[in-house]
């Protein structure tokens, strides 16, 4: 089911996978399944965590760089593309490679985070690992050693980062279910943001977060933030202590800031933390409009992208050449709207300005079409030309007609269609069977849509062998 995003946390995880020959697929499968259950919550990116894969086999194999899926879709996908390697189980190998090669800038590792490494084993390798390992805890790096075999707990519990108890865990491998939130709680506690940073840096605005130094009953904290080109604007606010975050907004683009949290407690000294932020460039909208959906009446007006300090949108469209000129004002959130009562045929200049919170303004034009409009042919007539032989006539139909389609379908015998120019507007109907019916249809055909087709049936008079009698057609 849906978990509670696990956010606030900074950290390298990486797993250590067991891909040797001594692991079957199916619980090779399964620890995948696992993997992926575990760090589903996990809010992953540079400023978040960052996770890696190494197999154990002959030879260690970097699955992908802790750089490399920053979104927790792509690294979900990621472990489900995972292969087994096979090969002995060289665990020391893979340890010596993880602290030479994946816990440096060249594989994507921060230099200045958490390093949380989780060993998936079935409890055998073939060489040595204490030495590496202690190497790689001497590094800083927490490591979680998951047994799915028996093991030798002395080693492994030597292995793990201590205590034991909460480092260490011996599970079947069916049962790797049952641990998962004790471990994923573990490696929260692990990767907890340790310092203060920025998250959700805009033009206008951030996030500050930082690790849970205060109480509400402990003391209140005092940020400053001012920007460094000009520390007299310095301003200053008060956070209750039970806090680990706070939005500034209402900032101006591509403005770096000095910012200092001061825990204020009343138990003992806490030293202040501090970190510079820089708001991004100003998202300048509409930076395209695109027309779409183009109507006789009517077309679609879309513009992008729509930032948050743009408050509302206008769009003047009238019709080159010519001065009449239409309004339509939309709120700020949107991004399109449709444009109608229209004349057919006309190319229109539609301007979309974007009103910004600080009363500046910003316009992109673009021209629009509307399509020709639909019509159909009128006052469809048969005229008898004889025994077998009807003149089909019409009046034109409105607009750019580029010609007219005629089809007969007769009750007997082939079906024909004729295509004319627009100057014709009669064809003759041949070889229809006397006591026959024939339904005919006239369709005006245009350059960018389908005309409206006007259809009559025409029946033929029975053949008779009365001297003088004059065939007639019906209606």
């Amino acid at each position: 089911g849906p978990l509670p995003s696990l956010s606030g946390s900074e950290g390298d995880l990486l797993f250590l996978l067991d891909s040797s020959g001594s692991v079957s697929n199916y619980e090779f499968s399964r620890v995948k399944e696992f993997i992926w259950d575990l760090i589903r919550p996990f809010t992953f990116g540079p400023n978040d965590v960052q996770t890696s894969i190494i197999h154990i086999s002959t030879t260690p194999t970097m699955e992908f760089p802790f750089d490399r899926y920053l979104s927790s879709g792509t690294v979900q996908q990621a472990i489900r593309d995972t292969q087994q390697l096979m090969g002995d189980t060289n665990t020391g190998k893979a340890l010596s490679y993880a602290k030479e090669k994946l816990f440096s800038n060249e594989a994507g590792a921060r230099p200045d985070v958490p390093k949380v490494m989780v060993w998936v084993t079935d409890g055998f390798s073939t060489d040595d690992v204490s030495e590496p390992m202690q190497l790689l805890k001497d590094m800083g790096v927490t490591v979680f050693i998951v047994s799915t075999g028996r093991g030798n707990y002395l080693e492994l519990s030597a292995a793990a980062s201590q205590p034991p108890e909460k480092h260490l865990h011996f599970v079947d491998v069916d049962d790797l279910p049952i641990i998962t939130k004790e471990l994923r709680d573990a490696i929260s506690d692990a990767i907890q943001a340790s310092r203060l940073r920025a998250v959700d840096i805009t033009s206008s605005s951030f996030r500050l977060v930082w690790p849970n130094l205060l109480s509400q009953e402990t003391g209140y904290y005092t940020l400053e933030y001012s920007p460094i080109d000009d520390p007299s604007r310095k301003r200053t606010k008060q956070v209750p202590g039970a806090h680990t975050t706070f939005v500034l907004s209402d900032l101006p683009p591509e403005t770096t800031y000095q910012v200092a949290l001061i825990p204020e407690s009343n138990v003992h000294y806490i030293p202040p933390q501090t970190t510079r932020v820089a708001t991004l460039a100003e998202e300048i909208s509409p930076a395209q409009v695109l027309i779409s959906e183009s109507k006789a009446h009517s077309f679609h007006v879309s513009w992008a992208p729509t930032p948050d300090s743009v408050t509302g949108y206008q769009i003047l469209y009238g019709p080159l050449p010519g001065n009449s000129v239409k309004l339509l004002e939309v709120d700020g959130t949107q991004n399109s709207t449709v444009v109608d009562n229209l004349a057919p045929n006309t190319t229109y200049l539609v301007t979309v300005t974007a009103t910004y919170k600080s009363g500046k303004e910003k316009s992109l034009s673009a021209k629009a079409c509307t399509q020709e409009g639909a019509s159909k042919v009128r006052h469809l007539r048969f005229e008898n030309m004889g025994p077998n032989t009807v003149k089909a006539s019409w009046d034109s139909a409105d607009g750019k007609v580029l010609g007219y389609r005629v089809r007969c379908r007769r009750q007997t015998g082939r079906s024909s269609l004729m295509s004319v120019s627009p100057q014709i507007r009669s064809v003759l109907l041949t070889d229809l069977a006397s006591g026959t019916a024939s339904k005919v249809c006239v369709k005006p055909v245009y350059k960018n849509q389908p005309g409206k087709g006007l259809c009559r049936v025409l029946h033929m008079q029975p053949a008779t062998e009365a001297q003088g009698y004059k065939h007639r057609q019906r209606a």
